[in-house]
């Protein structure tokens, strides 16, 4: 399994010779039929990092995660929790299916090692989603999962709410949390749901389709809302008092950025979509210490957002996450990231 590791460099090169949504697939596709070769699968499960924490009251067997975003429907759950990885998290999954916004779609600026993209939630669907989620084992053998919840494009935004109760009805017994995503920035209007009102009344609407949930379910699962880094201390100010006033159990900081300060004078600078890699661990410090000042210890937060260093990922839990999410990082350094985020993080527990 460590060669396998060591050698991602070397397919890295390969892979970035090919369009970067189609080596997205081919990866994925990779890594499903390495899985299901039973010597890898054996060893993968003798090389798994652990750091134990609890988080949201679920345990996680270290507190490196897998970002939304790299398998929307949920097909190669058990393939990427063979990674190493202490949680896994899925989607986004919009209640019908749709293509996204079109191709080309993802780019890569490799001399500042980040990503833009404007996928806009392209997925099979709920039903597709839920089956596949189904399918995979890694829950039975203890593992946490996060399902990642948006809407559909077509969807006008003042009817998102039902979007998003549909999602929550359909995932709620097959996830161990749920995340809440209003902060993609390639879906029209959607990032406007982190306003006051609309955020106000999506998140008491959402609470109360839980406290249904739970009573038919006999279990409650944690809600998770996942936020933008280009909000202003105010607008985070207003995110986390409802947050904390309607009871949501955690915070995703952050998505990606509409910022190019980090990337001016680069290739694809100027195409549309969201920015991810480095420069997001700046702004999503920010985020993450003014949460953590002002939500205190009542309300997890998930920092995720240009880590590609162990250091990095320290930095996340010393400016008051609980855990971090991987995924630009992984592009770029591959599986060999999550190892070194685990031993990194050892000494702070």
């Amino acid at each position: 399994m460590s060669l396998l590791f060591n050698a991602y460099p070397l397919a890295r090169a390969a892979l970035f010779s090919m369009d970067p949504e189609q080596a997205h697939e081919h990866t994925l596709r990779a890594l499903q039929h390495s899985h299901q070769c039973t010597l890898t699968r054996l060893l993968s499960a003798t090389a798994q990092p652990t750091l134990p924490r609890t988080v949201m009251g679920l345990p996680l067997r270290n507190p490196i995660g897998l970002a939304a975003g790299l398998d929307k429907n949920g097909a190669y759950i058990d393939a990427l929790a063979a990674l190493g990885f202490g949680f896994i998290e899925v989607g986004t999954v919009t209640p019908r299916a749709q293509p996204g916004n079109p191709k080309p779609r993802m780019f890569r600026l490799p001399r500042a090692r980040c990503l833009i993209n404007r996928m806009g939630f392209n997925n099979n669907g709920l039903d597709t989603f839920i089956a596949n989620v189904k399918r995979s084992q890694w829950r039975s053998k203890g593992g946490i999962l996060g399902l990642n919840i948006g809407k559909n494009a077509a969807t006008p935004i003042e009817h998102a709410v039902d979007d998003y109760l549909r999602c929550l009805d359909g995932v709620y017994p097959h996830a161990d949390y749920i995340t809440i995503n209003i902060s993609s920035p390639n879906t029209k209007n959607l990032r406007s749901l982190q306003s006051h009102n609309a955020l106000d009344a999506l998140l008491a609407a959402l609470q109360s389709r839980r406290q249904q949930l739970a009573e038919a379910h006999k279990c409650m699962r944690p809600l998770v809302v996942k936020i933008a880094p280009d909000l202003l201390a105010d607008e985070i100010t207003a995110v986390g008092q409802l947050i904390s006033h309607h009871g949501i159990d955690g915070v995703i900081a952050t998505n990606t950025t509409l910022s190019r300060d980090a990337v001016r004078g680069l290739p694809h600078e100027d195409e549309a979509g969201g920015l991810s890699g480095p420069p997001v661990h700046a702004m999503s410090l920010v985020v993450i210490r003014q949460l953590r000042q002002q939500l205190g210890d009542k309300v997890a937060i998930i920092g995720v957002g240009g880590i590609e260093s162990g250091q990095q990922a320290i930095e996340k839990i010393q400016a008051g996450a609980d855990a971090v999410q991987l995924y630009t990082g992984l592009i770029y350094r591959g599986p060999a990231l999550i190892r070194e985020c685990v031993q990194a993080l050892d000494p702070l527990y």
